[in-house]
């Protein structure tokens, strides 16, 4: 399973994951799940996107992120999530126990939305 995580500010279009997206897949191989933080997996751009790409959107709930640590750290995730990025823990939860990072955490060009890809260990 390869998992594209995301994190935005309210604001963030659907250019503005998109474009994260393709940062982070320039390192990974196809991605078969979206994940985010619960909080923002109801938002309209994520359920665009998951359109688009014809793939299954889960949303992490926020006590899962806060015990998952990440390698990169943004003090606006660390406010309102409780991790250091939002894209690399929900990539690592969606991925289950074990995943691992192929894509740290990009930021779109307008500094609007991350994306980070995590790779678990069942296919």
């Amino acid at each position: 399973m390869i998992v594209a995580g995301f994190g935005f500010r309210q604001g963030a279009t659907l250019q503005s994951i998109e474009d994260a997206l393709a940062l982070a897949q320039q390192f990974s191989p196809r991605v078969t799940l979206l994940a985010t933080a619960a909080d923002k997996a109801v938002s309209p751009e994520m359920a665009r996107l998951a359109a688009v790409l014809g793939l299954p959107l889960t949303g992490v709930s926020g006590q899962v992120l806060a015990r998952i640590a990440t390698p990169t750290r943004s003090e606006a995730s660390l406010a309102s999530h409780g991790t250091g990025s939002v894209a690399e823990a929900s990539a690592l939860a969606a991925a289950e126990p074990g995943a691992q990072l192929i894509a740290m955490r990009q930021i779109s060009p307008d500094r609007m939305a991350t994306c980070a890809i995590a790779q678990g260990l069942t296919p």
